[in-house]
C-alpha cells in the first residue's frame, strides 16, 4: 500500500522537495516557534507558524518581480522549536541557542513566531557574533516597557531589553501607532521612531531615512500589527492605520538589498483568516528572494 506521502506535499515552507529543502545546501532556515505565553489580549500566536507554513504551501514559487523561483536558493524548515514553559526569559535563551547554531553554519535564520518576546533571543544570538548591529522593527507598538504583566521579558518589553545590549547600536521602529506614557517619556537614546501618521503619505521618500539610521549588521523583526488591519486583521493587538502590503514589501527590498540583513523574524500573527497568513508567507518569501539576489551578484 502506498504511503500518504506519495500524494501529499511535504509540510514545510513552500512545500519543497528533499533537494530544495535540504539543510546542507539551503541558504535560509525557517524556524517555527509556536509560543505565546505573555500575550495580553487575543491569544493564538502559537498558531502563527503553522498558518504561515500552510499558506506558503499554496503559494506560487515563481516570483514575477524577481523573475525566478526564489526557492531554488534552498529553504530548509526545521521542526517546531519546543516552548519552554518556565517563562519568557528561559524561552529567549532557547531561541538564542537555536538561532546561534544557524548563524554559525553560515545560514540565514527566518523565525516564525509566536509572540514578540522571542525576538530577544534572536537579537542576542546575532549581537554575540557581530561587533555592531541594528534592529529594524516594523511594529504598531514601541515595546519599550520596563515591566508588563509581572515580567520584564514579555512581548511589551522586548525592545527595552534589546536596547540594553551594549553592541546594539540602533533600534529603528517603523509604523508606530501606540505607546504608553511610560514608554513615551523614556525612549532610549539608541531608539529611532518613525510614526505611521508622519510617514505614510510619502513612504517611499522615508525609506532612505530609515536605512540611514541602521548601523552594522541588521536584525529584521516584522510584527504583523505594524500593518494596516484592513488587510492584516489576524493579530492579537491590532491598531488602526499602518503600513500597506506594498509599503512593507518596498521596505523589505530596500533593507535586504542595501544593508547586511543577517537574520529575520515574523511575529504576532494569530491563526485566523488565511489571507493574512498568505500575505505574510509571500512577504517573507520575497525577503528571502531579495537577500538571495544580493548574495548571487
Amino acid at each position: 500500500m502506498l504511503s500518504p506521502h506519495h500524494f501529499w506535499p511535504p509540510r514545510n515552507f513552500g512545500a519543497l522537495d528533499a533537494q530544495l529543502g535540504a539543510f546542507q545546501t539551503a541558504k535560509f532556515v525557517v524556524l517555527p516557534v509556536p509560543y505565546d505565553s505573555t500575550t495580553t489580549w487575543r491569544g493564538g500566536t502559537r498558531e502563527g507558524p503553522i498558518s504561515i507554513i500552510d499558506a506558503s504551501m499554496n503559494m506560487e514559487l515563481f516570483d514575477r518581480e524577481l523573475g525566478r523561483e526564489i526557492a531554488e536558493i534552498g529553504i530548509h524548515t526545521t521542526d517546531d522549536i519546543e516552548p519552554v514553559m518556565s517563562g519568557p526569559e528561559a524561552m529567549a535563551n532557547r531561541i538564542e541557542s537555536v538561532i546561534g547554531e544557524v548563524l554559525d553554519v553560515g545560514k540565514v535564520p527566518v523565525m516564525l513566531g509566536g509572540e514578540h518576546s522571542l525576538t530577544l533571543g534572536g537579537v542576542r544570538a546575532l549581537s554575540s557574533r557581530c561587533e555592531r548591529i541594528s534592529i529594524l522593527q516594523i511594529d504598531a507598538h514601541t515595546d519599550l516597557r520596563d515591566e508588563y504583566a509581572d515580567t520584564r521579558f514579555g512581548h511589551g518589553c522586548v525592545m527595552r531589553r534589546a536596547s540594553e545590549i551594549e553592541n546594539v547600536a540602533k533600534i529603528v521602529q517603523v509604523g508606530l501607532r501606540s505607546t504608553s506614557q511610560e514608554e513615551f517619556e523614556s525612549v532610549p537614546e539608541k531608539v529611532v521612531q518613525f510614526w505611521a501618521e508622519d510617514i505614510l503619505d510619502d513612504f517611499s521618500s522615508v525609506i532612505p531615512r530609515i536605512l540611514e539610521e541602521l548601523e552594522g549588521e541588521v536584525y529584521l523583526t516584522f510584527d504583523v500589527d505594524g500593518c494596516d488591519p484592513s488587510w492584516m486583521p489576524d493579530t492579537g493587538t491590532p491598531e488602526s492605520g499602518g503600513l500597506s502590503f506594498y509599503q512593507v514589501r518596498d521596505l523589505f527590498r530596500a533593507v535586504c538589498e542595501q544593508k547586511n540583513v543577517r537574520a529575520l523574524d515574523c511575529v504576532e500573527l494569530i491563526g485566523g483568516h488565511p489571507a493574512s497568513a498568505f500575505a505574510v508567507a509571500r512577504l517573507l518569501y520575497k525577503a528571502m528572494g531579495y537577500l538571495g539576489e544580493k548574495s548571487s551578484n
